[in-house]
This record gives structure tokens, C-alpha cells and sequence, in this order.
């Protein structure tokens, strides 16, 4: 979906994802209160209902939908729609995501998550969640507007990544995923299509329909089903039934996901369609998932030997092995790079697709 994302952080992605010269270090929840204090939270009901824009955005202002005018439709997912948004008063334009569901949790789920989340410049900002739209309880989301979309459509218009841009793409994930993790918050659905971006080069993590809450409010693991997500990217792990993790094994969910990724933004498709580009039915795809071998560059590819171990280091079927967000910030494609030269070639890259 074409959603968007913050630009100002409450607190570096580099404090939320500290990792030793080695890549051994663990991401561990950090949260500087509890987390049911953390954001307040919005309460479902049958009419239209408001939550206040950011102080620096809108004044402090109650925001209302019919504040809102209908600029066009952005895009469909199968958790809800998105279209572009005008502020009547002051002319800002936002993305406005409105969900199939209403009344009852998931909704409630998502819109913690993205409170959770709130600060990192890596990840979906979301200014308001308002209920009541068109008499109904399903929730809409204010998200600040990616004027280049999603990489996916980045992808289709310009072919595969190269190694540089490529790069750039992990590291801003991967800063991302730190920060949703040390949150308590698996996003659980990691792929081009919910990774935005804008004419100003960045890159940020949208979309948080069935993400999971990985810590109570009195800060206790939670064992999470994370059985949902899109088929090609989901691990081998959670293709069992009734697929539950804890902190830990949705964190391992979330780069197997990445790894999908960026393997499929280097190749330029998906490594799990059928030949032609064609969706494998489910059954073929949970076989050349859980019982193949996983994937990777072809050995024709040129692809550098540190590309070849970041994928392989996501890409392990089995969760335990699989390297960590800390490890691989820490690993060579990621560390290694000219950052310069990196945010560079993806600026210029998604310029061009515009």
C-alpha cells in the first residue's frame, strides 16, 4: 500500500540499534515507560470520532475526516485503501489509509503498533487515526504522503537495484526493524510493496496491518501468531499450523522478509514466482519454501560476495540460525558501504522512475 512515513526522530535509529564491532549483539526491547503508557490510545465509536494532529503540524488543532478533501486514489490492499488527502484549511496533503475491517482488535493492534513506532525516520509516521468514516467503525489513518510509492513500483519501472542503492535500502530497513523491535512491535509483512519512498531519496517501513505486539504492558514476552502476511515472503517457520513466535522468532520472521526483499529488488522479481512471472499455487509455494533450498543470487549473477552473505546470512530456514537486525547492521554490505555514495545512488535511482 502507498502509505508514508516520519521524518522527525524521538530518538536515533543508531541508539536503537547499537551492535559491537563483532555483529553479535542482541536488539532488546528498551521501552523509556511502559508501553500501555507510552501512547494514548483511541477510543472505537459509532460516529465520528478525532484524535489530535502533531503540535508542529496542525497547532494542536482537533482533526476531523470532513477536514479532509479527496485528492485521488492511491491504491488498494487487501487490509484497506488509500488515497491522497487534502488538509482544507492549511493545503498539507497526507495519505489516508482506510481499513476493510472496523470494530474490534485489529484494528486496535495496528494503531498501537504505529504509536509504538512513532519517532523513527525509518519507519510510517501517522498523525491521527480517526473512526466513523461514512458511518462506520473502520478505522482511518492520517500517514504523511511518499510522493514516489513503493518500491515495488520503483522496481517495475526501473529493473533491478544495483549494489550501492541496494545497500542503502537494507541499512534504512534494517534501522527501521530496530526501532519497531526495541518498540515491541514484528511488522510481519516485510516487502517492496510496504516499503515507501520519496523524491528526497528515502526509504521508510509502511504498512502495519498485521503486525503483532510482542510485549504486554507490564512488559511481558507475548507468544504472537504470525501466520498472516503475504505468502512469498513469509519464512518457512510460519507455514506450520497455528504459527506462533515469541519476540524473538517474529524478529527472525521479520529478515526472513527482508532478505526476500532484497534479493527480489537486486534479481528484479521475486525468486518464488513460477517461471513466466506467475504466482505458484500455495502449495508449490509452501514446498519451494520450507522444503527447498533457500534462495539466492544465481551463480551467473554479479553480485558481490558481501551481497551473496547478507542474503544468506537473512535467508537460513531455520529461525534460530538466522543473523539477527544487530548483526546484520553490522555486516559488511551494510557497514561497509560509502553511505554518501550509497544515499546517492538511491536518491538518483528513484528520481529517474519518477
Amino acid at each position: 500500500m502507498v502509505v508514508a512515513a516520519a521524518d522527525v526522530p524521538l530518538q536515533s535509529s543508531g541508539t536503537a540499534a547499537a551492535v559491537s564491532s563483532a555483529g553479535s549483539s542482541m536488539v532488546r526491547p528498551a521501552f523509556p515507560i511502559a508501553p500501555h503508557e507510552f501512547f494514548r490510545r483511541v477510543p472505537a465509536a459509532p460516529r465520528e470520532t478525532t484524535t489530535k494532529m502533531a503540535p508542529a503540524e496542525e497547532g494542536g488543532d482537533e482533526l476531523r475526516l470532513s477536514d479532509l478533501e479527496h485528492v485521488c486514489h492511491l491504491g488498494e490492499g487487501a487490509c484497506g485503501v488509500v488515497t491522497k488527502v487534502r488538509h482544507r484549511r492549511t493545503g498539507a496533503v497526507f495519505a489516508l489509509k482506510t481499513a476493510h475491517y472496523g470494530g474490534g482488535a485489529p484494528e486496535d493492534e495496528e494503531a498501537e503498533a504505529l504509536r509504538r513506532c512513532a519517532g523513527s525516520p525509518h519507519v510510517v509516521r501517522c498523525h491521527a487515526v480517526l473512526s466513523g468514516a461514512d458511518g462506520s467503525a473502520a478505522p482511518a489513518y492520517v500517514l504523511d504522503l511518499m510522493d514516489a510509492g513503493t518500491l515495488a513500483g520503483v522496481l517495475a519501472r526501473h529493473g533491478g537495484f544495483p549494489e550501492r542503492a541496494l545497500a542503502e535500502v537494507a541499512a534504512r530497513c534494517l534501522q527501521g526493524l530496530a526501532h519497531a523491535h526495541s518498540r515491541g512491535v514484528a511488522h510481519l509483512d516485510m516487502r517492496p510493496d510496504n516499503l515507501l519512498a520519496n523524491s528526497g531519496g528515502d526509504v521508510k517501513i509502511g504498512d502495519f496491518s498485521v503486525s503483532k505486539i510482542l510485549y504486554d504492558g507490564e512488559r511481558r514476552r507475548r507468544r504472537v501468531s504470525v501466520a498472516a502476511g503475504s505468502p512469498m515472503y513469509l519464512s518457512p517457520e510460519r507455514f506450520e499450523p497455528d504459527a506462533r513466535a515469541g519476540p524473538r522468532g517474529a524478529a527472525a520472521a521479520d529478515v526472513w522478509g527482508l532478505g526476500v526483499t532484497v534479493l527480489e529488488l537486486f534479481l528484479g522479481s521475486c525468486p518464488f514466482l513460477g517461471p513466466g512471472g506467475v504466482k505458484l499455487p500455495f502449495e508449490k509455494l509452501r514446498q519451494a519454501i520450507c522444503d527447498g533450498e533457500p534462495p539466492s543470487p544465481p551463480e551467473s549473477a554479479a553480485a558481490s560476495p558481501e551481497l551473496r552473505g547478507f542474503l544468506a546470512a537473512c535467508l537460513q530456514k531455520d529461525p534460530r540460525r538466522r543473523a539477527t537486525v544487530a548483526q546484520l547492521l553490522a555486516h559488511p554490505f551494510v557497514a561497509g558501504r560509502s553511505v554518501e555514495e550509497s544515499r546517492r545512488a538511491l536518491r538518483e535511482l528513484i528520481v529517474e522512475t519518477l
